[in-house]
Formats: structure tokens, sequence, C-alpha cells
């Protein structure tokens, strides 16, 4: 091989015709590149690849061409060809090869696209085409690779002339088409690119939100009232040891970590959103065993004041904000965790100061305005839902054990209320009926008027009241937790209790008036709408619920028909009937029920009729919306309500009562705190009414407040004793 053989000189003018034939491949010159300097580029390339490749084509076995070269048959320096790493960066050189047959160079252009470069394809001793490196550089001018000496022996030449070549993307296999590669680099396509300075803006204000709402996570309180600057301006020692933990971990642990502590992070916050609304309404905190039940009875509620798209929707939009907040949360974390890992050591220096001061503050017991500024606020709050939960548990097998003992349990009949007997006894509960609407000042002055007043009728028709306090086991809600503990002895103040009891025998005070055999006894509950297996367990002969009564008007709110329709019905069915024993009989009262309006008016007994007479009143009435949101309008409705069942069941007694007809009325419950307070008691009135006055004599020795009105200084007792207190005052012997 001669390595002085010198190269065939290309120009951009077309070849001679009669070399046409020897080119292995013919390319239009309109689809070439411009072939300025080709020939120095070449001589330069020939300089550049040196004796190494001259050498390698000397030893090449004879009638090949040596491994690593090609052969380029008139290949087109079309921009956007980039070379591989370590080649030429420069325009393609052409490499004509001066030996090939003409009827190659007439096929060539079948084989290759007018409008593709051409390829070049590497000949080895299997015959094969490799693909050659190409790339597209935006910084880099195109060039095609070479692997070939600019200096080629004729000999070797003609053993590629019956080979096609071919170019291919790099990464692509052997035989794929050829790609046109892009004309021009590709300018930067996101946002960021184009808006540097405003995509680090918003990258900084997402990265300071995240952290805000972390923060506000770690230290948001439990109850509204608690809401206020002073309790968001402390350090979260939780922010402090997860930004050290984070810090440390290696990328996959860390990212593993945030997500998780995140996903936590929110499940806290919804809890935390969720005893905001407890102790609004229940005054007291979500409790994780239990109180989901709750939500069947919220979902009824909604259905009742809002009609059934309106709780579908309120349905919907909890599960949405609850997916929501989860989802945040998780995302602020990591973002917070990715940032600190960018900036590692500023983030290290910052967690060491923050964690000195608060250190620091903890140890000096330093304050803003109430709560220390070192807080531990999310630690003591896991830790206090684990207690609870604990201490839930062991309730549930301590209160089994309790509710099988009753003082009473085993007292025969005929040794129960012996001093009652001959008398209608009625037992009725005011709904949301607490302290607070008597000495509340937004209530008070209507309320106590009412209740001064009907003192006087009841005076009037010959019967003597005494009042006092309980102190309910629920408030806010949960009617049932209330008349179950008046009624039962025990103090049911959760489902869990709830469900215990009435699942077994315990003595009720009602049931002890049907264990006599004595009284008739039955149940009027306006607001039971289906199935209600436990009047069994209060020993009630009939139940008579809303479906019952007969009612045909329409609902007032939540409430299903007003209380003096509801006393009309039980004068209706059972106690202006004749009968062969006196009545006993348990109703619930719902017209104050929240959300106070539409409010019912009293209206002649003799035009209540089948209710459709309210159809006019519920429309005059004012819109749940207007007063349950409005902190003034809502204790201005509430009141109006009391009132309204007080004269209902006042009005009754003094209408329909007899010379034996005893009452029992007291509230169930206190309002919710919006109503009553954020830092109400849990304290009802309860009054005994009679027309025989030795009833009343047997419970001077209560201290009680003569009249309906108990006053500020009558005695306060839990709701659970009143039954046994009840029961020894008139008659009965105790017998567990």
């Amino acid at each position: 091989m001669d390595r002085t053989t010198p190269e065939p000189d290309v120009t951009p003018e077309a070849p001679p015709a009669d070399t046409l034939d020897d080119i292995q491949h013919s390319t239009p010159l309109e689809e070439t590149a411009p072939a300025k300097g080709v020939a120095a580029e070449h001589a330069a390339s020939s300089e550049r690849d040196g004796a190494e490749e001259a050498t390698a084509a000397e030893e090449g076995p004879a009638g090949e061409t040596p491994a690593g070269e090609v052969s380029v048959g008139a290949v087109p320096a079309e921009e956007g060809v980039t070379a591989s790493e370590g080649e030429s960066e420069e325009k393609p050189a052409v490499d004509i090869d001066t030996d090939t047959a003409s009827d190659k160079a007439s096929g060539a252009e079948e084989e290759v696209p007018s409008e593709e470069a051409p390829a070049v394809e590497k000949n080895t001793p299997s015959e094969k085409t490799p693909a050659v490196e190409e790339g597209v550089s935006a910084e880099k001018a195109p060039a095609v690779e070479e692997s070939v000496s600019a200096e080629k022996d004729p000999a070797d030449e003609g053993n590629t002339a019956a080979e096609d070549t071919s170019v291919t993307d790099e990464g692509t296999s052997e035989g794929d088409g050829p790609v046109e590669p892009p004309d021009e680099p590709v300018a930067p396509r996101k946002w960021r690119d184009r808006h540097p300075v405003a995509a680090r803006n918003v990258g900084w204000t997402v990265t300071g939100l995240s952290l805000l709402l972390v923060c506000f996570a770690l230290l948001m309180p439990t109850s509204a009232p608690k809401f206020t600057p002073g309790v968001f301006l402390r350090i979260p020692v939780e922010a402090v040891l997860g930004a050290a933990v984070l810090i440390v971990l290696p990328r996959r642990p860390r990212i593993a970590v945030a997500i998780l502590s995140g996903a936590i992070l929110g499940v806290l916050t919804v809890l935390n959103l969720l005893d905001v609304g407890f102790n609004m309404f229940l005054g007291r905190g979500f409790n994780v065993v239990l109180d989901w039940v709750l939500f069947d009875d919220a979902q009824s509620y909604l259905k009742d004041t809002m009609g059934n798209g309106g709780a579908i929707g309120a349905v919907i939009a909890v599960v949405a904000l609850v997916l929501i907040v989860l989802v945040l949360m998780t995302l602020a974390v990591l973002r917070v965790s990715n940032v600190m890992t960018r900036n590692r050591d500023a983030a290290s220096r910052v967690t060491l100061v923050v964690g000195t001061a608060w250190v620091t503050c903890a140890a000096l017991g330093l304050q803003l305005s109430g709560p220390g500024i070192a807080a531990r606020t999310t630690v003591a709050r896991v830790e206090d839902r684990v207690n609870r939960v604990q201490a839930t548990l062991k309730d549930e097998a301590a209160f089994a054990k309790e509710a099988k003992k009753d003082a009473f349990g085993g007292t025969p009949g005929d040794q129960l209320l012996t001093d009652l007997r001959g008398k209608d006894v009625m037992i009725a509960f005011i709904e949301s009926y607490g302290r607070s609407a008597i000495e509340d000042e937004a209530t008070a002055a209507g309320v106590d008027a009412t209740l001064t007043a009907k003192n006087e009728a009841l005076t009037k028709a010959g019967y003597s009241a005494k009042s006092g306090w309980l102190t309910s086991a629920t408030y806010g809600g949960s009617s049932w937790l209330g008349h179950s503990t008046f009624l039962s002895g025990l103090w049911i103040n959760n489902q869990n209790r709830y469900r215990t009891v009435t699942a077994g025998e315990h003595l009720t005070l009602t049931g002890a008036f049907q264990r006599t055999g004595a009284w008739r006894t039955v149940g009027v509950m306006p607001g039971v709408q289906k199935n209600w297996p436990e009047g069994k367990f209060y020993g009630l002969d009939n139940v008579y619920d809303s479906r019952e009564l007969g009612y045909e008007g329409p609902k007032f709110s939540w409430s299903t028909m007003p209380d003096q329709y509801a006393l009309s019905a039980f004068e209706r069915l059972e106690h202006g009937k004749k009968r062969d024993k006196p009545l006993m009989s348990e109703i619930i009262l719902t017209s104050s029920h929240q959300p106070w309006a539409p409010i019912p008016k009293m209206i002649p007994w003799d035009q209540v009729g089948d209710g459709s007479v309210y159809e006019g009143i519920e429309k005059a009435g004012k819109d749940p919306a207007d007063v349950f949101y409005d902190s003034k309008k809502v204790k201005e409705e509430y009141g109006k309500s009391i009132q309204y069942s007080v004269n209902s069941l006042i009005d009754y007694v003094v209408k329909y009562g007899s010379k034996n007809t005893v009452l029992v009325f007291l509230g169930d419950h206190q309002p919710l705190a919006s109503v009553s307070g954020s830092n109400a008691s849990r304290d009802v009135p309860v009054s005994i009414v009679a027309h025989d006055k030795s009833v009343l004599d047997k419970i001077d020795d209560w201290g009680w407040t003569d009249g309906i009105k108990p006053d500020k200084s009558a005695p306060v007792w839990r709701m659970d004793s009143f039954r046994d207190r009840f029961l020894t005052a008139y008659g009965s012997t105790p017998k567990p």
C-alpha cells in the first residue's frame, strides 16, 4: 500500500462526466452542504488522524478494509449532524471512492432519500453495518464522525466499492433507516429557561409557603378560640428534629422519610381539624376509637337540614378537603427537604441555630403572651391521643363490669315506686335546654320571662314545682347519651358505653315503672325516623316514632314536627284515652334542636289537627343559614326555641293535666359552644311538677329551688345520680 497516494481532489462543482460512473453515491449538488474549504478540511483531517490510522490501514488484511475504516460516498455536510466524542467538530469532509462501479452510482439515489443525509457504512469482514454515533449539540458545529485516514491506498478502496453506506443516529440498531437531524440547535422550551428570574422567585415563594404550611400544621391548636397569632410565633421542636434527620439522610431514604412524614403530618392535621369541630359542637376532642359512628348521624343531620343534594355536596367537599390536606402536606415536606439538600451547608447552620434557640427558650421558660416559645405541640398531642386510645380500650372492659352492678337490679316490682302509685308520670326531655339558656345575657331575658310566666300559670292551675341542676354526660349534641345517663343511672359519655348498656339488662327509670306492672309505659319519639330497638331496653310497652304520630305538616329544619303537635298526638293516641292503669310516658321534644330556624309558633290546641296548619308558619320562618352562622342571631333564636318548647310543655300540662299528673322535665345537654360559650358548664336544669303536694314533700331534703327556674345556688348533681335518688325518694327498696 502506498501511503503517498494523493487523495482525490473534491470540489463543490459536479464531477467530470468520465468520473461520474466511479462515484459510489451520487447526490445532487443542491442537496449537499456548501463545500467551502472541503479540500482544506480533508487535508487537515488527514494530518489530525496521523500515522496511527495509516499504520492500521497497512496492517489490515489484503483485499479488506482495515477495521475502523469507513468508506464515505458523497456525504453532504448538513447541519444538525454532530460528531461523536473525540472526533472533528467542524463541517464534514467528503470522501469519494474512485473505484466505485458505475451501476452502484445509479442505485445510490434510490437508497438515499433526497432530503436526508446519505449514510456512512462501516466496512467490516462480516459485511454488517454498525451505527455511527451522531448527536445534536446547540453549542457545537455539526460534523460527521470520521474513522478513516485522509490518504487511502487505491487497492484498499476497492474493497468497499460493493458496500452501501449509511449514517445512523447514536443508539439505533443496525439496519435502521437514515434519520434527518435537526437543522439548528433546539432552543430552550421550558418556562423556567425562558424566564429564569421569575422561575427563581416562584420557586422561593413555593418553598416559603411549604415551610409555613408545615409549621402551621405543627403548631395549630385544637379549638377555635385558641387560634391567635401568639400560638404560631413559636419554635416547633418537631421541625428542628425533622430537618436534622432529612439533611443527613442519603437521597432515597430521605425521599421516603419525607413522603412518610408529610403523610403522617397530613393525617394529624385532619385529626386536629376534627378536634376543632368536635370542641365547637360537642365540647370535647375527637375520639379516634369511638366517634367514627357519629359521621353517619352528621350526614343524617345534613340531609335533614340541607336536603339530599346539599348533604351529598357537603360529603364530597369534606372528602376533597381531606385529600387536599394529605397531598399538600406531603408535597410541602418533600419540597422543604429537597431545598435543604441542595443547600446542605446553609440548612445545617440554620437548623443548628434554631435548635439552640429552642433549647435556650425551653430552659428559660420564655413565653409570648401565654404559650412558651419552645413548643412541642405535635409530640404532646400524639401522646395525648395514644393515652386516650388506651384509656378508651380499658374503659370498655371496666364499664362492662360496672353496668352489671345495679343497686335496684334485684328489687321486685312491688317494692319499686310505691309512693307514686296511681300517678300519671311524664318524663320530658327538652332538646339543648342548658344552663346558658337561663343565665346567658343573650337568652336569659326571654327565657326567664317565659319560665316566670309559666310558673304562675302552673300555680294558678294548682301545681307546684321544684328545680335543680344536673351535669350532663354530653355537650352540644349526642342527646341519646344524656337520655341514657339520666334513665340508667350510669355515666354514658361515649358511643361505646351506650352500645354496652343498651345491649344489657340494666334497670332504667322507665323500666322500673314497667317492672311494677302498675303503669302502661309509652315513648313519644318524634326525632326517631327508623326502627329503634333500644325501646325494649328502656322498658317501654309502645314507642311512637315520627312515622306513627300522624304528622302531615312540614319539617322545621332537623325537627320532624313542632313540639305542640307531638304533645297533641300524645294526647290523642294515649293520654286522652280511657285506661285501666295510669300512664308513664317518656317524651322527647325536638323543636329546640339546632340550627334553631325556622321556629314554630304556638297556635290554639284545637287547630293543630294533622299538622298541615304549620305550612304557612314554616314558610314564614327564618332561613337556617341566616341564623346558624350569625353569632348574635343564633343565640337569639336559640332562646326563642327554648321558650317555644317550655310554652308547649307547660301549656299542655295546664290544659290536659289532672290531679294525678306528675311531670319531670329537663334538658339533655347544653347547646353547642358557639351559643353556650367555650367555657360553659355541662349543667342543665331539671324540674319536678306535681298537682299533689305530697309528691314534692318527698324531695324536701334535696334542697331544690321552688318553681321551674332553678336558682344559681341550687344543688348540682351528676346526671347519673338522679335515678337512684328518685327511686329511693318514692319508696323503692334497694336490692342488688
